[in-house]
């Protein structure tokens, strides 16, 4: 139950800390700007990483969690539970921003700027890039190393900064989900949820080749 709870607390933090930076930049005219809103996302995932990442994993995100799974890194038996913690986090945090801010539109909910595929194919590779980042520092449940939430975190940060404008930078089906639904914004809802899941599963495809080769080479 731990793990699970940690889940809760640390995707409410990322969503409430997220898209709520989204949310007071409109309702501010601007004060946070874009990359006051990268950076938040980017500092609040590091700091979920070193708090919760020795009792979860602090996934935060069930593309990864089903990532790790696919990797063999991490428990089938777990998935449901993760991904329920991960929701209900999320979705308690939009919920709490609605509450909050009830006029705002769309609550920080992601939407393509440009066409739907443009923002698969950006989804699917940002979420690719880092989860890639991800399976080098981290090992199932357990994060690794002092550097792995400044690692993390700053994928996150660069990634939101370039791409924020185009797709939202989602990486995350449960971030995209949850502001949807309360704003209900769901159109193009599909691609924050099936982009990043594809991109985390090609991530550990490349990353299995990459530690085959690597065995090679040591021998």
């Amino acid at each position: 139950m731990k793990k699970y709870l940690a889940e809760i607390i640390g995707t409410f933090a990322l969503v409430f800390c997220g898209t709520g930076a989204i949310i007071i930049n409109q309702e501010s005219n601007g004060v946070i700007t874009h990359v006051g809103g990268a950076i938040t996302f980017g500092l609040i995932v590091s700091a979920m990483i070193y708090s919760l990442g020795d009792i979860s994993g602090a996934h935060l995100n069930p593309a990864v969690t089903i990532a790790f799974w696919v990797s063999g890194s991490f428990p089938l038996s777990n998935i449901v539970p993760y991904i329920l913690s991960q929701a209900g986090g999320a979705f308690l945090a939009s919920f709490v921003l609605k509450f909050l801010f009830p006029l705002n539109d769309t609550l920080g909910a992601t939407l393509p700027a440009g066409s739907a595929m443009q923002s698969f194919v950006l989804e699917l590779i940002l979420t690719f890039i880092l989860m890639l980042v991800i399976l080098q520092v981290a090992n199932g449940s357990k994060e690794q190393g002092m550097f792995a939430g400044l690692a993390i975190g700053g994928v996150v940060l660069l990634e939101a900064m370039f791409a924020g404008p185009v797709s939202g930078a989602s990486m995350n089906p449960v971030r995209s989900l949850s502001p949807a639904i309360v704003s209900g914004h769901t159109e193009h809802l599909w691609v924050y949820i099936a982009a990043p899941v594809a991109g985390a599963i090609l991530a550990v495809g490349c990353w299995v080749i990459l530690k085959k080769e690597e065995k090679k080479t040591n021998l």
